[in-house]
């Protein structure tokens, strides 16, 4: 019932900015946290930073100063802004939601995820 769709990957230049965008859809009760994780080929899902309801955020130490999370409640969207991209950045990227569609049905949801790729 809980449906993340991202948006704003592709292929990027190292040294370039993106926003990437997910939007949340379907039978939400509520949001506790939204998020972003990456995986790269042959590597672990990683996070790179979350967000809550109340606006307390966490990021990775490999992307802390180049990187803003932010939502807009209203649209239950969360946005990824990441500048001084690295190639090591390239990555499939992951939306996440930590919410219910209940009162007694909290749980993690995931996206399909979009694919960033940063040339050197």
């Amino acid at each position: 019932q809980v449906q993340l769709v991202e948006s704003g990957g592709g292929l990027m230049q190292a040294g370039g900015s993106l926003r990437l965008s997910c939007a949340a859809s379907g039978s939400i009760f509520s949001i506790n946290a939204m998020g972003w994780y990456r995986q790269a080929p042959g590597k672990q899902r990683e996070l790179v930073a979350t967000i809550t309801s109340g606006g307390i955020t966490n990021a990775a130490d490999s992307v802390k100063g180049r990187i803003t999370i932010f939502r807009d409640n209203a649209k239950n969207t969360v946005y990824l802004q990441m500048n001084s991209l690295k190639a090591e950045d390239t990555a499939v990227y992951y939306c996440n939601l930590d919410g219910s569609t209940s009162w007694s049905s909290r749980r993690l949801y995931w996206g399909q995820g979009t694919q960033v790729t940063v040339s050197s």
